[in-house]
């Protein structure tokens, strides 16, 4: 995966993001956001059915120290599985591959658990266990709240004058409401470029409340995780 420079880096700010959710004739509905916090840019997806919590997904970049990816799903209210992959940059062991599975009952207790860890499997301690349902409940509540701001994650290709989205949209009108630092606002302006960012988007054009992610423009779009099965 290419090394992402993230904004978190160069901006003290921390904001978050969601799409306007789009309900279905299933009564879905879809949301999109993320944040930056300390080392780590979080890029999220979470779908609603019937107002309840459905599905979520998330995409983590913690510069060097590495990043992962997870899904989550509800029955009802409660979290009911779990799945989370990536790569942990240690000092000692150098990058780690890991895998951790987790199924709940209706009652928020593991029933099902499996951590994978450079191949060995190893015990989830009940302290992460609680973690993982923290987070999951944090993600609904920050994506929820970034909804109510009408910003949404949106992610595409820059080249100085217009921005072509993962989506296919192009916007020619882009309004910077962040202070950027003077060499990102360069490179923006002379260099092909991935950019994930925190906005809206208007038929008159786009607006970045929050840059998260700046990469070459030879960089994929980042798609939501598909990491359970059915």
């Amino acid at each position: 995966m290419k090394k992402i420079l993230l904004v978190s880096l160069l901006v003290a700010t921390i904001a978050g993001c969601s799409s306007s959710p789009s309900p279905s004739l299933n009564q879905y509905s879809e949301y999109t956001g993320g944040q930056t916090l300390g080392d780590a840019t979080s890029l999220y997806w979470y779908t609603e059915r019937l107002t309840k919590p459905f599905s979520a997904a998330d995409y983590v970049n913690m510069n060097d120290y590495g990043w992962y990816k997870s899904n989550y799903r509800w029955s009802g209210d409660t979290l009911r599985e779990f799945v989370r992959e990536g790569v942990q940059n240690e000092l000692e062991s150098g990058s780690v591959n890991y895998r951790i599975h987790v199924r709940f009952n209706k009652d928020g207790e593991a029933i099902y658990q499996q951590y994978r860890r450079n191949g060995k499997v190893l015990p989830i301690k009940r302290a992460q266990l609680e973690n993982y349902q923290r987070e999951a409940d944090l993600l609904v509540e920050r994506v929820k709240e970034q909804d109510s701001d009408g910003l949404e994650l949106i992610q595409g290709h820059w080249d100085g004058k217009s921005l072509e989205t993962c989506s296919g949209i192009e916007f020619n009108n882009i309004k910077f409401e962040q202070s950027l630092p003077d060499f990102v606002v360069q490179r923006l302006a002379e260099v092909e470029s991935y950019v994930a960012f925190l906005g809206s988007t208007r038929l008159s054009g786009a607006k970045v409340e929050q840059l998260l992610m700046l990469s070459d423009g030879s960089t994929d779009c980042i798609k939501r995780p598909v990491l359970a099965t059915e």
